[in-house]
């Protein structure tokens, strides 16, 4: 029997509750699902923590809430925060530790644990293992070789990426032949082949009684589909609670609805407006078509209170989302001061955006505020590799989120390898990294090349790898000769890699841009030696999400990808590249689902500011061998996304840091901004970027 509710106004003393949350976090769980649309920034972990709370103070046992998340931090997080709550609402004694809740956890963890308690009952052994992803990779990889398929006469893809198609499906659920005809065209008449090598995989797995990161979910899944399994886990809780909804994929929206079928006793929460997440098969269709699947109407409650960005910041921010194409609408408001606008700014080339930048952290940080409160944002990594180098140069410390440092990734230490190489025949570590980038050799015929010193004239590679060495080794004396100039012996370097690369790696194209921009980086420098040499002076550590503080410094500049920023805030935030072709990526413009998934980037990089936005536009860019027409600039325009409206809300700031006079789109500040795949012929109003009759006439 619940004991009686608390008052709203004990409610909101206790959990500090605005009147929206309060309504969210008070609804009566016997009248249905609760859809809990919230903002950027506004509550919403305090709002799930405190129903959670005032679920448990009204009653219900805390080992029968389920609450599911998406990370490990944010179970934690929320695990604290009800804690904490619910012992402020008993009026408990400061000091008493916060209880545990015992079912909090993300999909991939209550999956494991409610495996583990059913696995005689549904054929699986009770000891079964869990493969992590490089466990997974190498069994993919072994049974791979087994089938034939490693030596196919035709290109058929690595294990890494069969595992990629393979994890894709099973979280979308969708037919093999039509998920390659929608992401890996490429591959498309391999579908058989990949039936064939994904049944030998599961057959191998199951010899190994072993499941993997994705068979977690599909097990759970198939679990559900048992009525009276399905039964009997879902008695086991009186209440579900789901975070972040718009991340859930196919299987994760089916196991929702197979906990609550009829939608009693669901609550989910969640920002359409941020789904970032389609490269991980989530859909924001699951939230927008949420309440259709449940057997009554989901009461809608939105939170659209801001307790986190100026006003001004938030206004722009709405702006970009008001014209989407679908979603809840909402309207996010603050009552703090207003603050400065945004601003726009326009930068030369991607080096005096960097530059720009760097100049902008420095004057913060003497106003006040720390590196660490101040954030660069990007679309993929590749973007801030010109900050980086700029960070570099001027001893800035800073880590980056998002994937490693630039100049740590495997493909871009595969070219220095060689230039290294090439620079010191007797830098062995160079020399193995390089060798065994030549198909044919392993890692015995690499330690005889260590054990000789590392001597290329000496060495005999093994008869497989005769034609690939001598290819090597014509490179090597090339640049040793000193006849190709710098940096065209970078540009040598990574013609000889391009194949490799696309050998080695599914995401060759992606890790290409990187490498364009290192020879972007190298042109600044005078010789191989010195770019080598500069670069090893202060080698970067691997940073990551899971990267921990610089040891020499204690304050630091943020750098991350827009989707790593996602969760976070910052006082001051730079953009960079708010142009089209980066933002929207070249890559994310095939469907119109795609395109307002930029949309949605764009405005979770917006709403991450809490004082200060600035949004960047490169006028220009260095594009290197561009078919016949050689290494050029490419003019750029602005993100289709910052329309006049938007516009209407920033400070425009032209490239030389003076503020826009000229009417929009005219004078030489105007900004023309980038495309990476083509060059642009207009103005964002339509003119010729040049007018030739007018030169010729005032020529006359």
């Amino acid at each position: 029997m619940h004991a009686t509710s608390p008052s709203a106004a004990h409610a909101a003393a206790a959990y500090d509750l605005n009147a929206e949350q309060r309504a969210a976090v008070e609804h009566d769980p016997a009248a249905g699902a609760l859809l809990v649309v919230a903002g950027a920034g506004t509550g919403k972990t305090a709002t799930l923590a405190a129903r959670v709370a005032w679920l448990a103070r009204r009653g219900t046992p805390l080992h029968r809430i389920l609450l599911v998340t998406f990370s490990r931090r944010a179970a934690r997080e929320m695990e604290r925060r009800a804690g904490q709550m619910l012992l402020a609402a008993l009026g408990a004694p400061s000091g008493l530790p916060p209880p545990a809740l015992p079912w909090c956890g993300t999909f991939h963890s209550l999956a494991a644990r409610l495996l583990r308690e059913e696995a005689p009952r549904i054929g699986l052994a009770d000891g079964f293992t869990v493969l992590d992803r490089g466990d997974a990779e190498d069994l993919m990889g072994i049974v791979r070789q087994r089938a034939g398929l490693a030596d196919d006469a035709w290109r058929f893809p690595l294990a890494v990426t069969c595992l990629a198609i393979h994890s894709r499906q099973v979280n979308t659920q969708r037919p093999l032949a039509e998920l390659l005809a929608a992401d890996w065209p490429w591959y498309g008449e391999r579908a058989a082949d990949l039936a064939r090598l994904f049944d030998a995989y599961g057959a191998a797995k199951r010899a190994q009684r072993s499941l993997d990161y994705d068979d977690l979910l599909l097990a759970w899944w198939h679990l559900m589909r048992e009525p009276v399994l399905a039964a009997r886990i879902a008695a086991r809780f009186d209440h579900v609670l789901v975070d972040e909804l718009q991340d859930v994929n196919r299987l994760q929206a089916d196991l929702v609805h197979a906990l609550r079928p009829h939608g009693d006793a669901l609550t989910v929460v969640g920002d359409d407006a941020q789904a970032i997440y389609a490269f991980r098969g989530a859909s924001v269709a699951h939230m927008l078509g949420f309440a259709e699947r449940c057997a009554a109407p989901a009461r809608l409650i939105r939170l659209e209170q801001n307790y986190r960005s100026t006003p001004a910041i938030l206004d722009a921010s709405n702006a970009v989302m008001a014209e989407a194409a679908e979603g809840f609408a909402k309207r996010l408001w603050s009552t703090r001061p207003n603050g400065l606008p945004p601003r726009l700014v326009t930068a030369a080339d991607e080096a005096a955006q960097a530059a720009g930048v760097a100049d902008a952290v420095l004057a913060a940080r003497e106003g006040g505020l720390a590196l660490r409160r101040q954030a660069a944002l990007f679309r993929s990594a590749s973007h801030g590799v010109a900050l980086e180098f700029e960070l570099l140069r001027r001893r800035i410390p800073f880590v980056k989120y998002g994937g490693l440092r630039f100049v740590e990734s495997a493909h871009v230490k595969d070219v220095l390898s060689v230039l290294r190489w090439a620079d010191n025949p007797a830098a062995t570590l160079a020399a193995w990294r390089t060798a065994r980038l030549v198909p044919g050799i392993g890692p015995t015929a690499a330690r005889r090349l260590v054990d000789g010193g590392g001597d290329s004239a000496r060495f005999a590679p093994p008869r497989a790898a005769a034609a690939g060495w001598r290819a090597l080794r014509s490179l090597l004396d090339a640049l040793r000769g000193g006849t190709l100039g710098w940096p065209g012996e970078l540009r040598a370097v990574l013609a000889w890699y391009r194949p490799h690369l696309e050998r080695l790696h599914a995401d060759a194209r992606v890790r290409w841009a990187d490498l364009e921009q290192l020879l972007q980086a190298a042109a600044a420098h005078a010789s191989r030696e010195r770019f080598v040499t500069e670069l090893a002076l202060d080698p970067p550590a691997a940073s990551s999400d899971e990267a921990g503080e610089p040891l020499r410094d204690d304050d630091y500049l943020i750098l991350s990808t827009m989707h790593s920023a996602k969760g976070q805030e910052w006082n001051a935030v730079h953009v960079l590249n708010v142009v089209d072709g980066c933002l929207p990526a070249d890559l994310a413009t095939g469907d119109m689902a795609a395109i307002e998934e930029e949309r949605r980037l764009l405005y979770v990089a917006m709403t991450r500011a809490r004082d200060e936005l600035t949004l960047w536009a490169p006028q220009r860019f260095f594009v290197t061998q561009q078919r016949s027409w050689g290494d050029r600039h490419l003019y750029a325009l602005p993100s289709r996304f910052l329309t006049p409206p938007v516009m209407a809300r920033l400070d425009r700031v032209g490239p030389a840091g003076r503020a826009h006079d000229a009417p929009d789109g005219a004078g030489p500040e105007s900004p023309p901004a980038a495309a990476t795949g083509a060059a642009a012929d207009t103005d964002p109003d339509g003119r010729p970027l040049l007018d030739v009759m007018a030169l010729l006439r005032g020529a006359a």
